[in-house]
């Protein structure tokens, strides 16, 4: 018989633990004695010797170990959280007590406002009480007064009542009444006689409105006439100035034919067609008669006979061609030193101006910009060219412009503004001096020529103003970055713009505030240079000059052991 054996008692006996009787159950072969085992993967029983039996009464004891100190644990865990109980408990009151006292302390304040809100309302209540009982006291005095005076006023007429009717009781009502009629009738008499003097004068002024009306008809009717008349002649003098106009534009036209076709024979360089071109000009000049009337070859004629307005109203005329040519005229015009008065009294030069200011055309604007530099020689123009600015359209010009040509032209009109001691701080803030130091981009040498020529003249400018003491502080072209142009170029191999640039440095130089800049630009080598090289002697000699009277130079000349 096979044995089964049951587990200890107070085993822990797990309940995927089942008895071997329940597989021998199944038809499985075993050996002869079992004890309960965990089933394995293979569900086959496993055999366990007999002599281990005792091995349940150890599980048995461990897990009563386990169970104790399973107890011990949870009444440890007990005591420490009835220590965290006590400890929250005694956070609760305190928490709790604090709240209390803030309510009390809010209670307080509570009450103390509505206190302080009571007292003001009785405060107020008894004010406005007080004011309302000395208003209804005031009325009633008032009204006591009213009815006093009212009672008064019946008294008096009763009394003049009484003093009437005591009056026709003696007769003598018959006769107040009898005048009273009379005078009513007088005074209806007079408002009737004034009524019909009024409508008199009314119906007279009405006949001299009528008179006046018919008086202005016939005014207007002659007024309508001269109208008309007027109207008339000004459609005459239009077409006569059309005819005018048409007459001058073939006559600039001639005119430009024949100063192109004298200027390519000068251009063209054979001394006979030179000399025949000049000797045809000269001889059309000499001899106008020889032409007919829309020929002529001579501007200073053309400006006599046809007269400046004219010739400045073409310069706003729509046909490019036209003003091209009308401003060609007053450039050779302002040439002229005589005619320049009256080409600015004219409006010359306000139309010149716009010209640069309006035209897109950049033949237009270089010749206006050469009548410009033409009346930019006198001194008046020169502030009058300032004061309707004309450097910043002179400056304008330079910046859009591409032809060497026209570039010349500004800045020959920027050399000769910068020639006025006056203008130097408004020339300079109107940017007329980055303008002239902005046309160097072109590197043509006419156009180095005015620049050099034109910083000579400020420079120049510059020096007068410091020996009359109107000026103090560095120069305004070593502020503006001119002097390292002025250095660069101050051996240049065109003389013109050599002899301006060395000028322009020996008055830089007579001023002992720009040494320094002078020396970290390199100045100091060219001045030594133009001492010893220059071939104009006033030049050399005021270089040397300016050399031995300034100490910084010659202090820099000894350190660099340089004999002057």
């Amino acid at each position: 018989m096979l044995e089964t054996r049951q587990p200890a008692v107070g085993s822990i006996v797990p309940s995927s633990w089942r008895p071997v009787s329940d597989r021998l159950a199944a038809g499985a072969r075993c050996p002869a004695s079992y004890v309960w085992r965990r089933p394995s993967s293979d569900s086959r029983c496993r055999p366990v010797s007999s002599g281990k039996h005792l091995l349940g009464g150890r599980d048995a004891l461990k897990a009563m170990k386990v169970e104790n100190m399973v107890k011990i644990k949870e009444e440890f865990d007990y005591k420490s959280l009835c220590r965290k109980l006590d400890i929250e408990l005694d956070r609760q009151i305190a928490e709790n007590e604090r709240q209390q006292k803030d309510f009390e302390d809010e209670l307080g304040r509570i009450r103390a406002e509505a206190q302080t809100h009571v007292a003001e309302a009785e405060r107020s209540y008894n004010n406005a009480l007080e004011n309302e009982r000395l208003k209804y006291q005031k009325d009633y005095l008032e009204s006591i007064k009213k009815l006093e005076e009212q009672w008064m006023m019946k008294q008096q007429m009763h009394e003049n009542r009484d003093e009437c009717l005591d009056k026709k009781c003696n007769g003598e009502a018959p006769s107040s009444s009898v005048s009273e009629g009379v005078s009513e009738i007088k005074e209806l008499l007079q408002k009737e006689i004034l009524s019909r003097k009024s409508s008199e004068e009314e119906v007279k002024n009405l006949k001299n409105q009528v008179a006046q009306l018919k008086r202005n008809e016939a005014t207007g009717n002659t007024e309508l006439l001269k109208l008309h008349k007027m109207l008339e002649d000004e459609v005459y003098q239009k077409g006569k100035l059309e005819e005018e106009i048409a007459l001058l534009r073939s006559q600039l036209l001639q005119l430009s034919l024949d100063a192109d076709e004298t200027r390519r024979s000068l251009e063209r360089g054979g001394p006979g067609k030179v000399l025949n071109g000049l000797e045809s000009f000269m001889s059309q000049a000499r001899h106008p008669q020889l032409r007919d009337s829309g020929q002529k070859a001579s501007i200073a004629k053309l400006f006599e006979q046809v007269g400046l307005q004219k010739i400045l109203s073409l310069l706003e005329s729509e046909d490019a061609d036209v003003r091209i040519h009308a401003v060609k005229v007053v450039a050779n015009l302002a040439a002229e030193e005589a005619n320049q008065e009256r080409i600015v009294e004219a409006g010359g030069l306000n139309s010149l101006l716009m010209l640069l200011r309006s035209s897109e055309d950049e033949t237009i604007r270089r010749v206006a910009a050469g009548a410009v530099a033409n009346l930019a020689m006198n001194e008046t123009n020169q502030e009058l060219i300032m004061a309707q600015g004309g450097i910043a359209l002179l400056s304008m010009t330079a910046a859009d412009a591409e032809d060497p040509q026209t570039l010349r032209m500004v800045a020959g009109a920027i050399a000769n503004l910068c020639g006025n001691d006056k203008l130097q701080t408004k020339l300079r803030s109107e940017g007329g001096v980055k303008a002239l130091l902005g046309m160097v981009r072109c590197g043509h040498p006419d156009v180095l020529a005015q620049v050099a020529r034109g910083i000579a003249n400020f420079a120049k400018c510059e020096s007068r103003a410091y020996t009359q003491g109107n000026k103090t502080g560095r120069s305004l072209l070593i502020e503006d970055g001119a002097l390292s142009w002025i250095v660069k170029n101050a051996n240049n191999e065109a003389s013109p713009i050599r002899r301006h640039i060395e000028l322009a440095l020996c008055h830089l130089a007579q001023h002992e505030i720009n040494a320094k800049d002078m020396i970290g630009e390199g100045a100091l080598w060219e001045l030594v240079r133009i001492s010893r090289d220059c071939s104009r002697e006033d030049i050399r000699s005021l270089a040397h000059r300016t050399l031995t009277s300034s100490p910084t130079f010659q202090m820099e000349l000894r350190r660099l052991r340089i004999d002057c």
